[in-house]
Protein backbone atom coordinates (compact mmCIF):
# COMPACT_ATOMS: atom_id res chain seq x y z
CA UNK A 1 0.00 0.00 0.00
CA UNK A 2 1.34 3.24 -1.11
CA UNK A 3 0.88 5.88 1.85
CA UNK A 4 0.65 9.90 0.65
CA UNK A 5 1.17 12.65 2.32
CA UNK A 6 -0.32 15.99 1.19
CA UNK A 7 1.93 19.12 1.15
CA UNK A 8 1.32 22.71 1.88
CA UNK A 9 0.39 23.58 -2.05
CA UNK A 10 -1.85 21.05 -4.31
CA UNK A 11 0.71 18.62 -5.10
CA UNK A 12 1.11 15.63 -3.09
CA UNK A 13 4.12 13.22 -2.40
CA UNK A 14 4.55 9.46 -2.16
CA UNK A 15 6.27 8.36 1.63
CA UNK A 16 7.12 5.03 0.02
CA UNK A 17 7.89 3.46 -3.10
CA UNK A 18 6.84 -0.38 -4.78
CA UNK A 19 9.41 -1.96 -5.83
CA UNK A 20 8.15 -4.47 -8.75
CA UNK A 21 11.33 -5.85 -9.09
CA UNK A 22 11.52 -9.12 -11.38
CA UNK A 23 7.19 -9.30 -10.81
CA UNK A 24 6.88 -9.38 -14.67
CA UNK A 25 8.33 -12.96 -14.35
CA UNK A 26 5.92 -14.76 -11.41
CA UNK A 27 7.28 -18.39 -11.75
CA UNK A 28 11.11 -17.50 -11.83
CA UNK A 29 10.89 -15.68 -8.34
CA UNK A 30 12.11 -18.77 -6.19
CA UNK A 31 15.03 -19.64 -9.02
CA UNK A 32 16.01 -15.77 -9.03
CA UNK A 33 15.89 -15.94 -5.07
CA UNK A 34 18.32 -19.11 -4.96
CA UNK A 35 20.75 -17.75 -7.85
CA UNK A 36 20.82 -13.94 -6.29
CA UNK A 37 21.65 -15.76 -3.01
CA UNK A 38 24.39 -18.14 -4.30
CA UNK A 39 26.01 -15.44 -5.63
CA UNK A 40 25.85 -12.80 -2.48
CA UNK A 41 27.19 -15.66 -0.35
CA UNK A 42 29.99 -16.16 -2.96
CA UNK A 43 30.46 -12.29 -2.74
CA UNK A 44 30.53 -11.96 0.85
CA UNK A 45 33.13 -15.31 1.22
CA UNK A 46 35.32 -14.11 -1.52
CA UNK A 47 35.58 -10.50 -0.52
CA UNK A 48 36.04 -11.24 2.79
CA UNK A 49 38.55 -13.74 2.28
CA UNK A 50 40.67 -11.20 0.43
CA UNK A 51 40.89 -8.83 3.57
CA UNK A 52 41.40 -12.07 5.49
CA UNK A 53 44.56 -13.16 3.52
CA UNK A 54 46.19 -10.24 3.67
CA UNK A 55 46.11 -10.01 6.75
CA UNK A 56 47.39 -13.27 7.53
CA UNK A 57 50.31 -13.03 4.93
CA UNK A 58 52.97 -10.62 5.67
CA UNK A 59 54.05 -10.83 2.12
CA UNK A 60 50.90 -9.29 0.96
CA UNK A 61 51.66 -5.75 3.25
CA UNK A 62 52.26 -3.83 -0.14
CA UNK A 63 50.43 -1.21 -1.39
CA UNK A 64 48.66 -3.02 -4.61
CA UNK A 65 47.05 -5.36 -1.85
CA UNK A 66 46.02 -2.74 0.33
CA UNK A 67 44.16 -1.43 -2.68
CA UNK A 68 42.59 -4.78 -3.29
CA UNK A 69 41.34 -5.01 0.14
CA UNK A 70 39.53 -1.66 -0.38
CA UNK A 71 38.15 -3.13 -3.55
CA UNK A 72 36.98 -6.22 -1.51
CA UNK A 73 35.68 -3.56 1.06
CA UNK A 74 33.43 -1.58 -1.41
CA UNK A 75 32.43 -4.53 -3.07
CA UNK A 76 30.87 -6.53 0.33
CA UNK A 77 29.54 -2.60 0.61
CA UNK A 78 28.07 -2.26 -2.83
CA UNK A 79 26.08 -5.74 -2.73
CA UNK A 80 24.93 -4.95 0.61
CA UNK A 81 23.46 -2.17 -0.39
CA UNK A 82 20.70 -3.69 -2.85
CA UNK A 83 21.31 -7.43 -2.95
CA UNK A 84 19.16 -7.79 0.67
CA UNK A 85 16.34 -6.09 -0.48
CA UNK A 86 16.24 -7.68 -4.22
CA UNK A 87 16.34 -11.22 -2.09
CA UNK A 88 13.41 -9.97 -0.02
CA UNK A 89 11.19 -8.63 -2.62
CA UNK A 90 11.50 -11.60 -5.03
CA UNK A 91 9.94 -13.71 -1.36
CA UNK A 92 7.80 -11.14 -0.19
CA UNK A 93 4.50 -9.92 -1.13
CA UNK A 94 5.07 -6.22 0.45
CA UNK A 95 7.45 -4.47 -1.84
CA UNK A 96 7.73 -1.09 -0.69
CA UNK A 97 10.55 0.98 0.28
CA UNK A 98 10.29 3.94 2.73
CA UNK A 99 11.03 7.18 1.02
CA UNK A 100 13.81 7.62 3.01
CA UNK A 101 15.04 4.18 2.92
CA UNK A 102 15.11 4.28 -0.95
CA UNK A 103 17.29 7.72 -0.51
CA UNK A 104 19.68 5.82 1.84
CA UNK A 105 19.91 3.28 -0.69
CA UNK A 106 20.43 5.40 -3.12
CA UNK A 107 23.08 7.21 -1.61
CA UNK A 108 25.09 4.74 -0.73
CA UNK A 109 25.09 2.66 -3.90
CA UNK A 110 26.03 5.89 -5.74
CA UNK A 111 28.83 6.43 -3.56
CA UNK A 112 30.22 3.27 -3.67
CA UNK A 113 30.37 3.38 -7.21
CA UNK A 114 32.02 6.34 -7.73
CA UNK A 115 34.62 5.35 -5.25
CA UNK A 116 35.30 1.72 -6.83
CA UNK A 117 35.81 3.74 -10.19
CA UNK A 118 38.37 5.62 -8.84
CA UNK A 119 39.67 2.77 -6.65
CA UNK A 120 40.29 0.86 -10.05
CA UNK A 121 42.27 3.93 -11.63
CA UNK A 122 44.59 4.19 -8.39
CA UNK A 123 45.25 0.48 -8.99
CA UNK A 124 46.33 1.37 -12.41
CA UNK A 125 48.12 3.80 -11.13
CA UNK A 126 49.96 1.45 -8.58
CA UNK A 127 50.61 -0.72 -11.04
CA UNK A 128 52.40 2.09 -12.89
CA UNK A 129 54.49 2.76 -10.73
CA UNK A 130 55.43 -1.28 -9.91
CA UNK A 131 56.19 -1.96 -13.77
CA UNK A 132 58.12 1.16 -14.33
CA UNK A 133 59.91 1.99 -11.00
CA UNK A 134 60.31 -1.67 -9.47
CA UNK A 135 63.14 -1.01 -7.53
CA UNK A 136 61.94 1.98 -5.50
CA UNK A 137 58.11 1.00 -5.75
CA UNK A 138 57.36 0.90 -2.00
CA UNK A 139 59.08 4.15 -1.76
CA UNK A 140 57.03 5.84 -4.41
CA UNK A 141 54.20 4.31 -3.16
CA UNK A 142 54.94 5.10 0.82
CA UNK A 143 52.22 4.36 3.38
CA UNK A 144 51.28 8.09 3.85
CA UNK A 145 50.82 8.42 -0.11
CA UNK A 146 48.67 5.14 -0.13
CA UNK A 147 46.24 6.34 2.76
CA UNK A 148 45.99 9.75 0.85
CA UNK A 149 44.73 8.40 -2.07
CA UNK A 150 42.24 6.12 -0.89
CA UNK A 151 40.83 9.14 1.35
CA UNK A 152 40.53 10.49 -1.28
CA UNK A 153 38.82 8.14 -3.40
CA UNK A 154 36.06 7.49 -0.39
CA UNK A 155 35.83 10.96 -0.14
CA UNK A 156 35.26 11.94 -3.83
CA UNK A 157 32.79 9.10 -4.10
CA UNK A 158 30.52 10.30 -0.88
CA UNK A 159 30.53 14.22 -1.75
CA UNK A 160 29.30 13.38 -5.33
CA UNK A 161 26.60 11.62 -3.98
CA UNK A 162 26.10 14.00 -1.41
CA UNK A 163 25.53 16.48 -3.99
CA UNK A 164 23.11 13.85 -6.23
CA UNK A 165 21.03 12.24 -3.63
CA UNK A 166 20.72 16.17 -2.29
CA UNK A 167 18.70 16.82 -5.82
CA UNK A 168 16.94 13.73 -5.73
CA UNK A 169 15.44 14.82 -2.53
CA UNK A 170 14.48 18.29 -3.10
CA UNK A 171 12.18 17.03 -6.03
CA UNK A 172 8.59 15.55 -6.02
CA UNK A 173 6.97 12.53 -6.11
CA UNK A 174 3.39 11.80 -6.55
CA UNK A 175 1.32 9.19 -8.18
CA UNK A 176 1.58 5.77 -7.42
CA UNK A 177 4.72 5.45 -6.57
CA UNK A 178 5.67 2.34 -8.67
CA UNK A 179 9.06 1.97 -9.81
CA UNK A 180 9.91 -0.60 -12.41
CA UNK A 181 12.95 -1.36 -10.91
CA UNK A 182 14.44 -3.97 -7.71
CA UNK A 183 16.27 -0.94 -6.31
CA UNK A 184 16.55 2.61 -5.90
CA UNK A 185 18.72 3.28 -9.17
CA UNK A 186 18.48 6.82 -10.38
CA UNK A 187 16.41 6.07 -13.42
CA UNK A 188 14.14 4.46 -11.82
CA UNK A 189 13.64 7.22 -8.89
CA UNK A 190 13.20 9.96 -11.54
CA UNK A 191 11.04 8.46 -13.16
CA UNK A 192 8.42 8.13 -10.38
CA UNK A 193 8.99 12.41 -10.03
CA UNK A 194 6.34 14.68 -10.81
CA UNK A 195 8.58 17.79 -10.71
CA UNK A 196 11.07 19.42 -12.94
CA UNK A 197 14.31 16.99 -12.93
CA UNK A 198 16.10 19.03 -14.80
CA UNK A 199 19.20 20.10 -12.80
CA UNK A 200 19.14 16.86 -11.05
CA UNK A 201 19.89 15.30 -14.35
CA UNK A 202 22.04 18.11 -15.22
CA UNK A 203 24.11 17.17 -11.67
CA UNK A 204 24.38 13.24 -12.38
CA UNK A 205 25.20 14.43 -16.13
CA UNK A 206 28.00 16.37 -15.10
CA UNK A 207 29.43 14.29 -11.87
CA UNK A 208 29.30 11.03 -14.44
CA UNK A 209 31.01 12.29 -17.28
CA UNK A 210 33.16 14.01 -14.97
CA UNK A 211 34.25 10.87 -12.93
CA UNK A 212 34.19 8.94 -15.80
CA UNK A 213 36.42 10.70 -17.86
CA UNK A 214 38.91 11.19 -15.31
CA UNK A 215 38.88 7.48 -13.89
CA UNK A 216 39.72 6.35 -17.54
CA UNK A 217 42.00 9.06 -18.46
CA UNK A 218 44.29 7.71 -15.61
CA UNK A 219 43.79 4.58 -16.23
CA UNK A 220 44.66 4.85 -19.73
CA UNK A 221 47.33 7.09 -19.14
CA UNK A 222 49.22 4.72 -16.78
CA UNK A 223 48.84 1.48 -19.13
CA UNK A 224 50.00 3.70 -22.32
CA UNK A 225 53.20 3.91 -20.04
CA UNK A 226 53.01 0.43 -19.26
CA UNK A 227 53.15 -0.66 -22.42
CA UNK A 228 55.49 1.85 -23.60
CA UNK A 229 58.29 0.27 -20.81
CA UNK A 230 57.41 -3.17 -21.24
CA UNK A 231 58.02 -3.02 -25.23
CA UNK A 232 61.42 -1.80 -24.35
CA UNK A 233 62.16 -4.96 -21.98
CA UNK A 234 64.93 -6.86 -23.25
CA UNK A 235 63.63 -10.09 -21.74
CA UNK A 236 60.99 -11.86 -22.85
CA UNK A 237 60.53 -13.35 -19.06
CA UNK A 238 60.55 -9.44 -17.92
CA UNK A 239 57.78 -8.89 -20.50
CA UNK A 240 55.52 -11.97 -19.03
CA UNK A 241 56.08 -11.26 -15.74
CA UNK A 242 55.16 -7.44 -16.10
CA UNK A 243 51.73 -8.30 -18.17
CA UNK A 244 50.70 -10.96 -15.55
CA UNK A 245 50.50 -8.40 -13.00
CA UNK A 246 48.17 -6.28 -15.09
CA UNK A 247 46.18 -8.71 -17.03
CA UNK A 248 43.65 -8.96 -13.75
CA UNK A 249 43.40 -5.51 -13.05
CA UNK A 250 42.62 -5.30 -16.52
CA UNK A 251 39.85 -7.85 -16.43
CA UNK A 252 38.12 -6.36 -13.88
CA UNK A 253 38.49 -2.33 -15.03
CA UNK A 254 36.71 -3.55 -18.77
CA UNK A 255 33.86 -5.34 -16.88
CA UNK A 256 33.14 -2.56 -14.99
CA UNK A 257 33.03 0.19 -17.51
CA UNK A 258 31.54 -2.27 -19.69
CA UNK A 259 29.00 -2.97 -18.03
CA UNK A 260 28.49 1.28 -17.11
CA UNK A 261 28.13 1.62 -20.87
CA UNK A 262 25.74 -0.83 -21.09
CA UNK A 263 23.37 0.37 -18.25
CA UNK A 264 23.64 4.29 -18.98
CA UNK A 265 24.04 4.19 -23.25
CA UNK A 266 20.69 2.59 -23.42
CA UNK A 267 17.66 4.69 -24.31
CA UNK A 268 14.97 4.87 -21.10
CA UNK A 269 11.90 3.74 -22.87
CA UNK A 270 9.33 1.11 -21.31
CA UNK A 271 10.88 -1.42 -23.80
CA UNK A 272 14.57 -1.21 -22.14
CA UNK A 273 13.23 -1.42 -17.92
CA UNK A 274 14.11 -5.29 -18.50
CA UNK A 275 17.74 -4.44 -19.88
CA UNK A 276 18.56 -1.86 -17.34
CA UNK A 277 16.87 -4.03 -14.49
CA UNK A 278 19.59 -6.81 -15.95
CA UNK A 279 22.11 -4.61 -16.56
CA UNK A 280 21.92 -3.04 -12.64
CA UNK A 281 21.82 -6.99 -11.44
CA UNK A 282 25.07 -7.49 -13.71
CA UNK A 283 26.45 -4.32 -11.98
CA UNK A 284 25.42 -4.52 -8.57
CA UNK A 285 25.63 -8.44 -8.03
CA UNK A 286 27.84 -10.40 -10.58
CA UNK A 287 30.49 -7.81 -10.30
CA UNK A 288 31.09 -7.97 -6.81
CA UNK A 289 31.61 -11.55 -7.11
CA UNK A 290 33.68 -11.64 -10.11
CA UNK A 291 36.37 -9.63 -8.82
CA UNK A 292 37.91 -11.82 -5.87
CA UNK A 293 37.75 -14.92 -8.30
CA UNK A 294 39.20 -12.59 -11.10
CA UNK A 295 42.22 -11.39 -8.56
CA UNK A 296 42.58 -15.04 -6.48
CA UNK A 297 42.31 -17.19 -9.59
CA UNK A 298 45.35 -15.54 -11.29
CA UNK A 299 47.51 -14.96 -8.25
CA UNK A 300 50.33 -16.87 -6.82
CA UNK A 301 50.13 -14.94 -3.91
CA UNK A 302 46.55 -15.36 -2.79
CA UNK A 303 46.45 -19.29 -4.09
CA UNK A 304 49.52 -19.98 -1.71
CA UNK A 305 48.41 -18.43 1.10
CA UNK A 306 44.84 -20.16 1.10
CA UNK A 307 46.39 -23.04 0.52
CA UNK A 308 48.53 -22.79 3.78
CA UNK A 309 45.84 -21.38 5.95
CA UNK A 310 43.42 -24.60 4.96
CA UNK A 311 46.21 -27.43 5.27
CA UNK A 312 46.92 -25.63 8.53
CA UNK A 313 43.54 -25.68 9.17
CA UNK A 314 43.16 -29.49 8.04
CA UNK A 315 46.40 -30.14 10.16
CA UNK A 316 44.88 -29.15 13.40
CA UNK A 317 42.33 -31.31 13.50
CA UNK A 318 42.84 -34.70 15.54
CA UNK A 319 43.32 -37.81 13.39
Amino acid sequence: MVHVVHDTGNKSSVSTFILMGFSEFPHFQAPLFLLFLTIYTVTLVGNMGIILVRRINPQMHTPMYFFLSHLSFLDICYSSVFTPKLLEILVVEDRTISFNGCMTQFFFGCACVITEMFMLAVMAYDRFVAVCNPLLYTVAMSHKLCAFLVTGTYTWGGLCSLIITYSLVQLSYCGSGLMNHFGCEYSAIISVSCSDSSFSQMACLAISIFSEACSFLITLASYVFIVAIVIRMPSKGGLRKAFSTCTSHLTAISIFHGIILLLYCVPHSRNSWLLVKVATALYAVMIPMLNPLIYSLRNKDVKETLRRLINSKLHSYPV
